[in-house]
């Protein structure tokens, strides 16, 4: 399995995207290798290309304010986006792009194995539920190819539509019953099972 910084290293030096053309610094991700929750957004903006970081800007200091509603912080997450470079105007990020910057998400999942994957905004969740509508299955728990989804809108929605701060700041601070929810699962369950037996998209029991 790969190393959080064996997949850095190859994200440093992609070409595979003409996203690699323009950007200032690459952004990976950041967080604990063993992180329970993983937080994927959209893309880096012009702060994170500066920074090489992700979450630096207005909406990195709102989500850390979303998180300590949920009594966590930056360093108990790993944090990261679809793509790892910074798509030119802040402009939405090509399905190309996106599919350019896969293999490195997945690899990024499998190393961390997260016990929950939240997913912020409409192209994150896409990236797992093609089909879904954000406004239809935000804060519903998913089990999707053995992984736990939790998709909420992006934090900088809330900065461009204020009615919606409130919406995600209930939506997050159902993350530890989930947690909870799926720790006690993993106790009950024999080692050698998964976590939860579910169809694919099947919402879990919490909500």
């Amino acid at each position: 399995m790969d190393s959080l910084a064996q997949i850095d290293r190859e994200v440093s030096v992609c070409t595979d995207c003409p996203l690699s053309r323009d950007r200032n610094r690459t952004v990976p991700g950041e967080g604990p290798e063993n992180a329970e929750i993983m937080l994927i957004g959209e893309a880096p903006g012009s702060n994170e290309d500066k920074e090489g970081r992700p979450f630096v800007g207005a909406a990195g200091h709102f989500l850390e304010q979303l998180l300590a509603l949920a009594k966590l912080s930056r360093k108990d997450v790993y944090i990261t986006n679809t793509v790892k470079c910074r798509p030119l105007n802040n402009r939405d990020p090509l399905p190309e792009e996106k599919a350019a910057c896969r293999k490195y998400l997945d690899r990024q999942i499998e190393a961390i194995s997260p016990k929950v994957v939240v997913t912020l905004g409409r192209h994150s969740l896409t990236s797992f539920l093609p089909n879904e509508a954000i406004s239809k299955v935000r804060a519903r728990p998913r089990r999707v190819n053995g992984i736990t989804l939790f998709p909420m809108y992006h934090p900088a929605a809330a900065l461009y539509q204020q009615s919606l701060r409130k919406v995600i700041e209930e939506d997050i601070m159902k993350l530890p019953a989930l947690l909870k929810e799926i720790s006690s699962v993993q106790e009950q369950a024999p080692p050698v099972q998964p976590v939860r037996k579910a169809t694919e998209g099947e919402q879990l029991s919490m909500i």
